[in-house]
């Protein structure tokens, strides 16, 4: 099984409003970044969508160690989702979980994978993370450049 490691990151300008999501993966000397916008959504959105594009950019069942600046991404998946489940996608305040299509896309994604999470502090000097922080604010960049009145 090949290893892949993944760095991901999300944000919005104005939570919500326009946002990005970007991903650095390496395997071994290959490398491969990919980013993408929405004009509306929230921080949280693009956190997970940030790992949910790179899994889904794989091409076999890999080993992948994700690494996020987000703690809601990395406790959302490793210890909150398997409650979520067991209490009907209700939370522990028993109201609807959040961005609940991202988390079951991401959980089927995983499925697929062995994936171990592991978060790091943002903007600490973790290069393929400040890579992805840069590739996102470079598209809400150009997003803004194209958007009329924003």
């Amino acid at each position: 099984m090949d290893e892949v490691v993944i760095h991901t990151d999300g944000g919005c300008r104005g939570n919500p409003g326009p946002g990005a999501w970007a991903a650095v993966l390496r395997s071994g000397d290959r490398g491969r970044e990919l980013v993408g916008t929405e004009a509306e959504t929230t921080n949280n959105r693009m956190e997970l969508m940030a790992a949910i594009k790179a899994l889904e950019s794989l091409k076999r069942p890999c080993r992948a160690r994700m690494v996020t600046d987000s703690k809601y991404l990395k406790s959302g998946i490793t210890e909150w989702l398997p409650n979520w489940i067991e209490n009907g996608w209700k939370n522990s305040r028993r109201k609807p979980v959040l961005n609940r299509d991202l988390w079951e896309r991401l959980r089927r994604l995983c499925e697929g994978h062995d994936v171990r999470w592991e978060w790091v502090e943002g903007h600490a000097g973790v290069p393929d993370n400040e890579r992805c922080d840069r590739l996102l604010n470079e598209a809400l960049d150009r997003l803004q450049r194209n958007s009329p009145g924003w």
